[in-house]
């Protein structure tokens, strides 16, 4: 499956408001997202599971940075860190209102960094850090400051939800 280019999807609209659209994401391994317990996890969903898979909704920011969310931008993934320990969390925020107060709410900012065919996304409160998945299915996407690791994925696919 090819991704959908989304420079023009994505791009800022300078003063008039950034408009939010939804995705199908998978990573290289073709794993979808999906929730579970109010945490979002990457697996193979088949039928009739696949009614399970969850969009993941963006907001441009600004040509590079993006606000990621889910459940039409009621859920924004966010970056938290406490102590020496980061983690993705999802958090009960609209989407569409973090564009007010881009500075408080940098936790919520991902940097967009086109690779070809596929894209990966930096936390912008914790540089280094990127949204990832892991081999093994069934598994909560997560955050990782290692790309050397085998184990994990970085690279999605998207696909504006049509």
């Amino acid at each position: 499956m090819a991704a959908a280019p989304l420079e023009a999807a994505c791009r800022s609209l300078g003063r008039r408001p950034c408009k939010m659209q939804s995705f199908r994401i998978w990573d290289i391994n073709q794993k979808t997202f999906y929730l579970r317990n109010n945490q979002l996890f990457a697996g193979h969903l088949q039928m009739p599971n696949t009614k399970l898979e969850v969009k993941l909704d963006m907001v441009p920011v600004n040509a590079h940075n993006v606000f990621l969310g889910i459940h039409n931008g009621k859920l924004c993934l966010s970056c938290v860190k406490s102590g020496d320990d980061i983690r993705l969390q999802l958090e009960a925020v609209n989407i569409t209102d973090l564009s007010k107060n881009k500075e408080q709410n940098k936790r919520f900012t991902f940097i967009r960094l086109d690779n070809g065919s596929t894209m990966s996304f930096q936390s912008a409160a914790c540089p280094g850090w990127f949204l990832c998945t892991v081999e093994e299915a069934d598994q909560p996407v997560r955050l990782t400051n290692n790309l050397q690791d085998s184990h994990t994925v970085t690279q999605f696919y998207f696909r504006e939800d049509q």
